[in-house]
């Protein structure tokens, strides 16, 4: 058995994962989630430490997605004993933009208005709450998908009416204000071992709602420029925290300052990090060795406990 094994669904994107570990020279099982199947009776494990690299997205490329599977697996590993690294608890956050922003708010930070929905019935009289233009999303995201913005009450009210609006994969809905963000930009903050690694600010953010920041992500987004950022203190304490209060061990916070009043506002917790695009030239270094340090880490800790 290998100390690690990894869950992954998107070979494209783990590439350089994968050639990081390999120049590293750390032995790893590839799990692909497309073709994984488990036994809940079987006490084996496929490695002490399984890294899960679940994207929310993944839906949108499988119909016969792997997202509730996911979860159900995670426990399973935890429960033989394995160190699930964005393991269970992280996904149960993961999985919900409700439970996103609940968190935030649980820890006193800012977030759009919001009203959570699970009827069609009911959107129109959620967004009659708020103010326009609104944004109505699935409460699991992905890579842009799920959202639509209107701008009256008597738009959406006619896309409700017919059933129309967006309606989450598990059956819960988002109703939200929409945020003019300030000049146009979004905070991607980046964590690593419930610490800050590195932000980046994507200006342009206003022309997509897809804002994956990776190589594979960047080819239809010309309209969004990326370049390194460094949030103010209070940001860095928020972002740390929110990341330790969700049992993230890798993964992307964002926020946007609200044009309207300067109010920094969260508003997604992402555990699927692909890191930035061309990391050299925007970082000065490569995050993925600073990720394959923290395997590492664990891996150690995993055959302490073992011996």
């Amino acid at each position: 058995m290998t100390d690690l094994a990894i869950y992954y669904e998107h070979p494209q994107w783990f590439a350089p994962l994968f050639s990081a570990l390999d120049r590293r020279g750390i032995a790893y099982m590839p799990l692909n989630l497309q073709t994984h199947s488990f036994d809940p009776a079987d006490a084996a494990l496929p490695a002490p430490v399984v890294f899960n690299r679940l994207a929310m997205s993944s839906y949108l490329r499988q119909a016969e997605h792997a997202i509730f599977y996911t979860l159900a697996l995670m426990a399973h590993f935890e429960h033989r004993g394995a160190r699930v690294i964005n393991g269970s608890a992280a996904l149960a956050i993961d999985t919900s933009k409700a439970r996103q922003l609940s968190l935030f708010r649980s820890l006193g930070l800012e977030v759009p208005a919001t009203r959570v929905v699970h009827r069609f019935a009911d959107v129109a009289a959620a967004a009659a709450q708020l103010r326009f233009p609104i944004m109505v999303k699935g409460d699991i995201g992905g890579s842009g998908a799920g959202m639509a913005r209107y701008d009256t009450l008597e738009e959406l009210t006619g896309f409700a009416d017919e059933n129309a609006t967006p309606a989450g994969l598990n059956g819960v809905t988002l109703v939200q204000e929409y945020v003019p963000a300030k000049d146009g930009r979004v905070i991607r903050c980046e964590t690593l071992g419930g610490r800050f690694l590195y932000a980046i600010a994507l200006d342009g953010a206003g022309s997509t709602f897809d804002l994956c920041p990776a190589d594979v992500c960047m080819v239809d987004k010309p309209s969004i420029t990326i370049s390194p950022f460094e949030p103010p203190p209070q940001i860095v304490r928020a972002v740390e925290a929110t990341a330790q209060a969700a049992h993230l061990d890798v993964g992307g916070i964002e926020y946007m300052v609200d044009e309207r009043d300067g109010t920094a506002r969260f508003y997604d917790l992402n555990a699927l990090s692909n890191f930035v695009a061309n990391p050299l030239a925007v970082l000065g270094y490569d995050p993925h060795d600073k990720l394959v340090d923290l395997l590492e880490r664990e891996i150690g800790l995993a055959r302490k406990l073992a011996a």
